[in-house]
């Protein structure tokens, strides 16, 4: 078994890039999962693999997905603000939201994690600007979801309840 980004999969795991286009057919997938990714890509990134998606689910595939709630990291931003917290930017553009930089690297080393590095987000998401974007790309009976509550239960096998906590996790279908 190959063992990447501390999770094993199987010889026969085929990796791709979902905005280049994955190494699937056009309608070839009954179900598509996205957990704690699409945040890490630009909004035209993010638009594209919205397209690269539809194109491979079957007719009434179904794609579920799971960001970081930017609505809850900015309400807990606020409070801070309320309370007084002078480190609440910190904490929002930091821990919260993944948006801001502590430290650049520098150098060779800085160069070489600028163009092969995408551990920072690029882009945060609410359900209402999620959906709407879902909505666009074609999707249709959009919701906001949760840990194993789809009726197709293959999904039970790649969701991990941990990854819902301040999220939005939305599901859809072609």
């Amino acid at each position: 078994m190959k063992k990447t980004l501390y999770a094993p999969f199987p010889p026969n795991v085929k990796y791709g890039d979902i905005v280049k286009g994955l190494p699937v057919n056009d309608l070839s997938c009954d179900g598509v999962f996205s957990s704690h990714t699409l945040e890490h890509l630009s909004l035209e990134d993010f638009k594209i693999a919205l397209v690269n998606t539809y194109r491979i689910l079957k007719p009434n595939g179904i794609f579920r997905l799971v960001v970081p709630d930017l609505e809850i990291a900015a309400r807990e931003y606020i409070n801070s603000l309320d309370k007084g917290d002078a480190s609440a930017s910190f904490q929002f553009l930091g821990d919260a939201t993944h948006l801001g930089v502590y430290k650049r690297s520098r150098g060779i080393t800085g160069l070489l994690r600028s163009i092969f590095g995408n551990s920072h987000h690029l882009w945060m998401w609410d359900k209402q600007s999620l959906t709407q974007e879902l909505l666009k790309a074609g999707f249709k009976n959009v919701r906001i979801c949760s840990f194993n509550d789809c009726d197709d239960k293959m999904f039970n096998y790649v969701e991990e309840i941990y990854r819902f906590e301040n999220s939005v996790s939305i599901e859809c279908k072609k």
